[in-house]
């Protein structure tokens, strides 16, 4: 017999579904009555055709939602900040469409219904994006909780990207955004867009950032949670350093260098950028721009592909290609000193 309860938290209202079969109790939580009612009679349904107490363990005794909710409960915290808040978005935009479907009821038909649904109003990468994070919770509801005999992920295909883009600032534009950083209500801003520029790091990775992972004698800072799962360790020079060093930062606890106010947790940044930007002026212009800045600025100063991928943390060079144009100057010094040296 299926009863649900209402439950109250700091998420909203949540409806728990409590079956009771031949001494066998089983449970999950929804956030529509709706979801939590289909999910009971699949349940059932499935217990009264097979014969057994309930849906047995593993498949496909589990949810969509279920598996949505571990996923968050227990692997999300392990990720950077950034990948966390882009996960949670993700993964509460598929738990209401998904969550009421059993794992072992999930075809690659439905996910591509979806996929092109959000297709018609977001880009290209960041449908990939969502369809990464649902992938992730298959993943690991196949691989690490067995409760999945096969991810329907595997017949998913991302779509298409258009090439990189790369949006830098300009030596205007970058005046006029660190004088607004400077000038803005939250005073880490500033050292945060400071460090970015200089560094290359992503958003996720610089508010992440530990007071261990600064090494105050070697004026570096050491990144433990990138994309690429590898640390990287990266100087810091100049102005940059300078402002970290000079009391932009207030040390609240013994962990985040940027904290919100609690200390519990990495600083929001997105409304005191967002009217930094707007002060700025800046046209077209995101937060992982800082990100191409540096690259551009690189490239600009004669840093090869593979310098410029070693301070980004690529693995490859396909991705810093896009500034290859940018390095012109100094690929034509390069061969100009080869053909001087080997073929005059």
């Amino acid at each position: 017999m299926a009863t649900i309860v209402t439950r109250k938290g700091k998420r909203g209202v949540r409806y728990q579904v409590r079956i009771h079969r031949h001494g066998i109790h089983q449970s999950a939580t929804f956030a529509t009555r709706d979801a939590a009612r289909k999910w009971a009679q699949m349940v059932e349904g499935y217990a009264a055709a097979h014969g057994a107490g309930l849906v047995p363990e593993g498949v496909p005794g589990h949810s969509v939602a279920e598996a949505i909710e571990r996923y968050r409960r227990e692997v999300l915290p392990r990720k950077g900040p950034g990948t966390q808040q882009g996960y949670d978005g993700h993964l509460r935009w598929w738990r209401r469409r998904l969550g009421s479907t059993l794992l072992a009821d999930l075809r690659s038909s439905e996910i591509l219904l979806h996929r092109d649904r959000l297709a018609r109003h977001k880009s290209p990468a960041t449908v990939n994006r969502y369809l990464a994070s649902l992938s992730a919770v298959l993943s690991a509801a196949m691989l690490d909780w067995e409760w999945l005999e096969a991810s329907p992920m595997a017949r998913v295909r991302a779509l298409p990207e258009p090439r990189g883009r790369v949006r830098y600032l300009s030596d205007e534009e970058r005046s006029r955004l660190l004088q607004a950083v400077q000038a803005g209500h939250e005073p880490a801003l500033a050292v945060v867009v400071w460090l970015a520029i200089a560094t290359g790091a992503r958003k996720g990775e610089l508010l992440g950032l530990c007071w261990r992972d600064v090494d105050w004698t070697r004026q570096q800072l050491v990144f433990h949670h990138t994309k690429n799962k590898e640390r990287r360790t990266v100087p810091v020079q100049g102005e940059a350093w300078t402002q970290a060093s000079a009391g932009g930062v207030v040390r609240i606890g013994p962990d985040w260098v940027f904290p919100r106010r609690d200390g519990t947790k990495p600083l929001d940044i997105r409304y005191a950028w967002e009217q930094a930007r707007a002060q700025a002026e800046l046209e077209d212009f995101r937060f992982h721009d800082l990100r191409h800045s540096t690259a551009s600025y690189l490239a600009m100063s004669g840093a090869s592909l593979v310098e410029i991928a070693e301070v980004l943390g690529h693995k490859t060079l396909q991705m810093v290609r896009r500034y290859a144009h940018l390095s012109e100057a100094h690929t034509a010094g390069v061969v100009e000193r080869m053909v001087g040296r080997f073929l005059e």
